[in-house]
């Protein structure tokens, strides 16, 4: 991805996408499903393979030994044991799931890091983002591809000092991660529903009322009848956007609509590993409980699952 090309996608919209007059421009943020395997451990341990690991690194872990898995497995517990107090606990698991789950994110990251830190300290500045993204654009007062630059430069600094957690205006990798994809990051919310409302509020009153929802998502662009999705989502502004039915979306309305309290996935299955590896019911994990039950956690080229199983029901 070229400067210019990054530059669109994160000062344009949060959804960087030119829709069609038909087709439904989709600003909600879901939780995303684990792994798209059956999960069910009476048939096998694929689905927590994938979320333990990711699908993409479970694949590697398959071609493994038995031996090599244990290996690899217990080096990644000293990575989850974050306080290293020599323990796993719900908390820590659930955070590596989600991480693992989006490693595309932190790969993206990487591969763009390179571009800002200028000086190679291992951070980037404000002033390395802003002269490496806006340095040549800001010369010119009347550019041809006719954005303003200068107004994509402030909404741009004040998401940097949000996730810029100690305020130095300098970001480790985390926190620029954190800028490139604030919908995240729980501490980013915020910024996420402001950042919507102002694309969305074109009256700039601060809310959204509903032929902005729904122009939005939808260009009348010379037609007559709208298609029958138009007509879903106005009855959806009414009846569950607009909760107090004062006829716009306010900042905790249009917080419900983009980033809904769905399911945690994270949690869910974090929970699942502890209950099904924590042998002495303490509410943690050791690495010695993680690796016994390893075939859970990962797999191997030579795991018999009907062993595995009668481990499996030990417990």
């Amino acid at each position: 991805m070229t400067i210019h090309q990054l530059l669109l996608c994160l000062s344009l919209s949060m959804v960087c996408i030119s829709s069609k007059p038909t087709e439904k421009k989709d600003r909600v943020h879901h939780d995303a499903q684990l792994s798209d395997k059956v999960h069910d451990d009476a048939q096998n341990f694929d689905y927590d393979h994938d979320a333990f690991l990711g699908a993409d690194e479970a694949k590697t872990f398959d071609q493994l030994t038995p031996e090599e898995s244990k290996e690899r497995l217990g080096m990644i517990v000293d990575k989850i044991d974050t306080d290293k107090d020599g323990f796993v606990t719900e908390g820590e698991l659930k955070a590596w799931i989600k991480k693992a789950q989006k490693k595309y994110v932190y790969d993206s990251v990487e591969r763009q890091w390179q571009e800002f830190d200028m000086n190679q300290d291992g951070f980037i500045s404000w002033d390395e983002y802003r002269n490496v993204t806006y340095g040549t654009y800001l010369d010119d007062p009347d550019p041809d591809d006719g954005f303003n630059y200068k107004q994509m430069m402030v909404r741009d600094e004040r998401r940097f000092k949000m996730a810029d957690k100690d305020g130095d205006l300098t970001a480790t990798k985390e926190e620029f991660t954190a800028f490139l994809h604030p919908e995240e990051y729980d501490y980013m919310k915020d910024i996420v529903v402001q950042e919507t409302m102002e694309d969305i509020d074109k009256n700039g009153d601060g809310f959204i009322d509903l032929e902005e929802y729904i122009g939005d998502m939808y260009s009348h662009d010379g037609d007559t009848d709208e298609p029958e999705w138009v007509k879903t989502e106005r009855e959806q502004f009414v009846e569950f956007r607009d909760k107090n039915r004062d006829g716009k979306m306010d900042k905790e309305e249009t917080k419900d609509w983009i980033l809904p309290s769905d399911y945690d996935h994270a949690e869910a299955e974090a929970r699942h590993l502890v209950y099904e590896s924590d042998q002495n019911k303490d509410g943690k994990l050791t690495k010695e409980e993680i690796v016994d039950k390893y075939d859970l956690f990962v797999g191997s080229q030579a795991t018999d699952f009907g062993e595995a199983l009668v481990r499996h029901d030990e417990f």
